[in-house]
């Protein structure tokens, strides 16, 4: 599946807080997001509008590594 062009960074926190990622502080335009399922991870997410494509998948790909999760289950699980 394809990554979404028209993403934004807050539509993004969005969709990573259902997977159990919460905001723990935001500096300027950059958010950050801690989970402890199923161990501590941090994830930075700018808010900004679109987000670039390598930005997103960076992001994609450092989520699903710490879920360990195939990326093309985790991009259905939150854009599908």
């Amino acid at each position: 599946m394809k990554l979404p062009r028209d993403l934004s960074g807050s539509d993004l926190v969005k969709k990573l807080r259902r997977l159990g990622y919460e905001i723990t502080r935001q500096t300027g335009s950059h958010i950050r997001l801690t989970t402890s399922s199923p161990s501590q991870h941090h994830v930075t997410v700018p808010n900004h509008s679109p987000l670039k494509a390598g930005t997103l998948s960076a992001i994609i790909n450092e989520v699903a590594a710490h879920r360990r999760v195939p990326r093309d289950e985790l991009t259905r699980e939150l854009f599908g």
